[in-house]
């Protein structure tokens, strides 16, 4: 049974809510919080799997609720619920920063009550919820067996993760790209990064777990903080230096080989609740590059692993935000637990490795 718990400020919407999620039998509202305090409490004396979390609300807003939720121990996940989502992608990303783990666009539900408007919310609805309360489910438990790795290690001698003053040792000749995986909590951890790395002489690509119509304002987003142009990646389109390319929401993107030798990005629809998937990416870079190196920033879940074993096959890196840096270490702390991490640092740290590593010797 998955337990949820809804926070919205209309009293017409919590009961549309509940209605739409308890229309199945495996999923259950164990509670109802009317702003954001309320929820935070409920959050926390519940212990939902997933809170259906609205964005403004009296008081506490969703954004905020939604970081006190997630500085919780073992904190369910959240999906964000509103028509702001759309109508204000900065609010979007907002909430994606701040810990949650999906956005969810309402429509007009809330002004028109129309049932085509409640419909769509409905359709998706269930399936993200029951999505994330099982990528929630496999990440229970990750975060605390990547903390107490890194000590055991320590005392055991020579650890397999090197040490932030050199490069990880599969670093030694000049990189081709720079692949970069993320979800919750991913926007801050990308901007820490690609700040401290600054403009870099390889194609960097990123996938963040977002839906489909953020991309745009990600970019935006990310080339204002950063200081490095970001552009939205379209298929077909070369691989170009010196900017950070994002793989839009809603799709999978791969990386191959041009007639000339170049890489080009091909997009193609996903299976499915969460896209890009960084599996998909590191996987397709283990294929066409011969020499990458793979980032994988905080989330919830395993999306990375897979990918980085790949690359690794090939004799290429991979290092892992560090668990105690991370609004959830689930995607790094798998990463860890699966002994793939050739370095392990904040984001900060990351992104000055970078820069030193991507530069020719």
């Amino acid at each position: 049974m998955i337990r949820v718990l809804i926070a919205d400020d209309s009293g017409f919407m919590r009961l549309a809510l509940r209605r739409m999620i308890e229309a199945e039998s495996d999923l259950r509202v164990v509670g109802e919080a009317a702003d954001g305090l309320a929820a935070v409490e409920q959050a926390a004396a519940l212990r939902p799997d997933v809170v259906a979390m609205d964005l403004e609300m009296p008081g506490l807003d969703g954004v905020e609720a939604t970081r006190r939720i997630m500085a919780m121990p073992d904190p369910p996940a959240v999906v964000m619920v509103s028509h702001h989502t759309r109508d204000g992608s900065a609010a979007a990303l907002a909430a994606l920063a701040a810990g949650a783990a999906d956005t969810i666009w309402k429509g007009s539900a809330l002004s028109g009550l129309g049932a085509l408007d409640l419909g769509e919310l409905d359709a998706a609805l269930r399936v993200r919820l029951r999505h994330w309360a099982a990528v929630r489910a496999a990440t229970r438990g990750m975060e605390r067996v990547a903390r107490s790795r890194r000590p055991a290690m320590a005392e055991a001698g020579p650890p397999p993760v090197p040490p932030v003053c050199g490069p990880p040792p599969l670093v030694q000749q000049r990189l081709q790209m720079v692949v970069i995986g993320a979800s919750t909590g991913g926007p801050d951890a990308i901007t820490a990064v690609l700040k401290a790395a600054g403009p870099l002489p390889v194609p960097v690509l990123v996938a963040q777990h977002m839906p489909a119509d953020l991309g745009a304002h990600f970019a935006s987003h990310l080339a204002e903080r950063t200081g490095v142009p970001a552009v939205l990646g379209s298929h077909g389109m070369a691989l170009p230096v010196g900017c950070s390319l994002l793989l839009p929401g809603g799709a999978d993107g791969h990386v191959t080989r041009g007639a000339d030798g170049g890489f080009i990005l091909r997009l193609a629809p996903g299976h499915g609740a969460v896209h890009p998937s960084v599996d998909v990416l590191f996987r397709s870079v283990a294929v066409a590059a011969d020499r990458a190196l793979g980032v994988v920033l905080t989330g919830m879940g395993r999306d990375g692993t897979a990918g980085a074993e790949a690359m690794a096959r090939r004799g290429m890196a991979v290092v892992a935000q560090s668990p105690e840096s991370c609004v959830v270490a689930g995607m790094p702390g798998s990463l860890i637990a699966a002994g793939l991490a050739a370095e392990v640092a904040a984001p900060e740290d990351l992104g000055r490795h970078l820069a030193r590593w991507t530069r020719p010797r």
